[in-house]
């Protein structure tokens, strides 16, 4: 094995061994780390008596070589909920092992991870993800927690004092939406404590990031101002989701001085490693219609950047190039690229793996730039993706005549789907040419090496490729992938709707039901008879593939009560679905799937609302502190806006325990209560009145959070077996509406 620097102690080695001790535990003694020489990221590894020496160019790289011999060697892996340190006790022998990078980074977050995961999280929560960052290849994170410091000593130096400050910050679960200027003043104020508390955990992280190697990416001006620091500049209006807030004109010489100052208040309180992100478009059409315009303002944030640090790179979203493409034409992106200089702009394109702007977009006009892959927004809670795209998406990037510098991750919400996620990791340093291959290697390292359950768990999950995570084309975006649990109720469509119902049924059920039930009913066997694995993530993917199961079977069950209300009004003759039962049974059997679910939610707390609310309240200081966390906490899962607004409603809806079985069951037993008079007077006040009825129950909620949990009644092996018997079984009521009309037909 071949090191350099005379076998010197690398400068990452201490970063590197503390990952080893919390991931090996004792057998961390018998790690030994040396500098790799050689250009690029690379790692070596071998173990001879008793001794892993790892050689790598940089502490990511090593991390990575110690998750491959883990892997490779003993058959285990370290995910998200791995439970650690890993059983070993001594390290098995290998010969030498190397590998090398394919690209130069891995990027990680979007700025939205930071509001739907990780805004209550403590230092324990992000050494951790730190962690699993560095041995899944990240090297080029998002970093935005403690921004608020930054903004508040800028805007100080500018002349406004600390209560004006706070309350353009806002509240401190939309901090991120606020950074990216979509709205500011918006549930707050935020409180002190907040911010000094985490200026310190943000030194921290970043201290931890910067000693593996990473480039951690921190947050930059995007035009957006308090209102006072605008009142004597020249501005523009914006609207998001209906927040309108105030940007300054690039041309106006405040704006570079305001870039410039929180460039500057950043790098003393923070550091820089010279990457910023600024999205001063990401959802918002610009202010001024000029096809130069856009043009001006890069100039005038480069400019800013380069005031307070010469060696700024811009990183920005590619987000707006597809969620306003009517605006972002390809000449119109060409232009505003082509007035940036190469070396100063890095691009992440946020959702290549469904939606590649590198496509549409010439690879950005010669900009560096990063595959990413999107998939959740939101932080939605059940399994779906399109493994078996991912890879070949990949390889047409990197194949292509300015291929990407880097590979990441840009999901809004994380800690979810990890086999989609972890197969686009390993792709930084990995080709990946047989993904079913792949999975059987996933799935057994995944549940702690080969054992009993190796094959029923690979059974399992070559089910689950074959219907939830085989979503070819399918577009996994709310609009259009939402099913009823979460859903805001509505007579509008109806009785007009049931067709429409029941396609969006079908939609959704892309597989067959049958494929997801048996691969649901083998997990349940393996925790039955393997009950160890179900604190790790056997008990994760449990709770993740009940979601998926018992989510469609709500879907269908609505259906249900649709077709058999319509179905007593019509007259005779009319073409209906026949119903299976009178209308009350169905009302009853859909409202109960909610109460079920929650049960099994119940028995595994990262599917709780309450482990989220926890969260939040860790960080009260005052009462004051304590109802806006409270707030924030329970406003932004629901409601997300105002009550009165209707835009982003249930966008983050999650299927947790307190949510599922209280507020969302709520909401539907108010919309049953009115269905029957609705379709007597189609058109008439009752849309009006259950808009507020659920506007009433939305204030009640986030003034009472959830109602107390109950007893907790079962675990989750017990609770998951209940729900497969009640609803899987051969009278289960999940199967497409058209499987049932050619069933009818036979």
């Amino acid at each position: 094995m071949s090191a350099g620097d005379g076998g010197r102690p690398p400068p990452w080695a201490g970063a590197v061994h503390g990952l080893a001790l919390r991931v090996l535990g004792p057998a961390a003694r018998y790690l030994r780390l040396v500098m790799l020489g050689g250009t690029g990221r690379s790692y070596e590894y071998e173990a001879r008596g008793g001794v892993l020496t790892i050689a790598a160019t940089d502490g990511v790289s090593a991390s990575v070589g110690l998750h491959q011999y883990l892997r490779e060697q003993c058959g285990l892996s370290v995910g998200w909920d791995t439970v650690l340190p890993l059983p070993l006790t001594s390290l098995r022998e290998s010969p030498p092992r190397q590998g090398s990078a394919r690209v130069e980074e891995g990027y990680y977050l979007n700025f939205c991870t930071f509001s739907y995961t990780m805004p209550y999280w403590n230092w324990p929560d992000w050494e951790r993800e730190i962690d699993w960052m560095a041995l899944h290849g990240v090297t080029m994170p998002l970093a935005i927690t403690g921004h608020e410091a930054v903004l508040r000593a800028a805007y100080s130096v500018l002349g406004l004092d600390d209560q004006t400050i706070r309350g353009f910050l806002g509240g401190p679960g939309y901090l991120p939406f606020q950074f990216m200027g979509c709205l500011d003043g918006f549930a707050g104020p935020l409180p002190s404590s907040w911010i000094e508390s985490h200026l310190e955990l943000a030194a921290r992280i970043l201290d931890r990031e910067r000693a593996f190697g990473m480039t951690p990416v921190l947050p930059a001006f995007t035009g957006h101002v308090p209102r006072e620091i605008a009142a004597s500049a020249r501005t523009g209006r914006r609207d998001w989701q209906g927040f309108e807030t105030v940007v300054l004109d690039p041309d106006d010489p405040l704006y570079e001085r305001v870039c410039a100052e929180i460039t500057r208040a950043q790098i003393a309180l923070l550091g820089t490693d010279h990457r910023y992100a600024a999205d001063p478009f990401i959802e918002m059409i610009p202010v001024d219609a000029d096809p130069a315009f856009p043009g001006a303002v890069a100039a005038a944030t480069l400019n800013g950047l380069r005031a307070a640090d010469p060696d700024a790179v811009w990183v920005m979203q590619a987000w707006p190039f597809s969620y306003q493409r009517d605006f972002w034409t390809r000449e119109r992106v060409t232009a505003f690229l082509s007035s940036i200089p190469d070396d100063r702009m890095l691009v992440a394109d946020l959702w290549a793996e469904h939606d590649p702007q590198w496509r549409r977009l010439g690879q950005f006009a010669g900009k560096p730039w990063l595959w990413c892959a999107l998939l959740n927004f939101g932080g939605r809670t059940d399994p779906v993706a399109d493994l078996r795209g991912v890879p070949a998406a990949i390889e047409a990037a990197l194949a292509a005549p300015n291929p990407p510098t880097g590979l990441g991750l840009a999901m809004e919400a994380t800690h979810n789907n990890p086999v989609f996620f972890e197969l686009v990791t390993d792709q930084i340093w990995n080709e990946i040419t047989d993904v079913d291959a792949w999975l059987d290697a996933f799935v057994t390292r995944r549940y702690g090496g080969p054992g009993a359950w190796t094959a029923p768990l690979r059974a399992a999950w070559q089910g689950l490729l074959d219907s939830v995570y085989d979503a070819r084309g399918l577009r996994i975006f709310p609009e259009q992938f939402n099913g009823v649990i979460t859903s805001s109720p509505s007579y509008a469509r109806i009785p007009e709707a049931v067709p429409q119902v029941r396609a969006e049924v079908d939609r959704a059920l892309w597989y067959e039901p049958a494929v997801l039930a048996d691969a649901w009913e083998r997990m349940i066997d393996v925790a039955e008879r393997h009950g160890d694995l179900v604190a790790g993530p056997l008990g994760h993917d449990l709770a993740e593939v009940g979601i998926a199961f018992m989510a469609r079977v709500a879907d269908r069950l609505f259906l249900d009560v649709v077709e058999q209300a319509v179905g007593m009004l019509m007259p005779p003759g009319a073409s209906v679905p026949p119903p299976g039962a009178d209308a009350l049974p169905a009302v009853t059997r859909f409202l109960r799937v909610f109460g079920d679910l929650d049960r099994m939610l119940a028995a595994r707390p990262e599917y709780t609302f309450q482990h989220w609310e926890s969260k939040a309240l860790s960080w009260a200081t005052t009462p004051a502190d304590r109802d806006v966390l409270l707030d924030n906490a329970r406003r932004i899962i629901t409601a997300w806006g105002p009550t009165a607004s209707p835009l982003l409603d249930d966008y983050a809806g999650r299927h947790w325990a307190g949510l599922v079985g209280g507020y969302y069951r709520d909401r539907w037993e108010l919309w049953t209560r009115g269905l029957d008079d609705a379709l007597a007077e189609p058109g008439g006040d009752h849309e009006t009145g259950l808009q507020e009825r659920l506007r009433d129950r939305a204030e009640t909620f986030l003034r009472e959070g959830p109602a107390p949990a109950p007893p907790r009644w079962g675990d989750l092996t017990t609770e998951s077996r209940r729900l497969f018997t009640a609803y899987a079984g051969r009278s289960g009521p999940l199967m497409r509406p058209s499987d049932h009309d050619r069933r009818g037909a036979r």
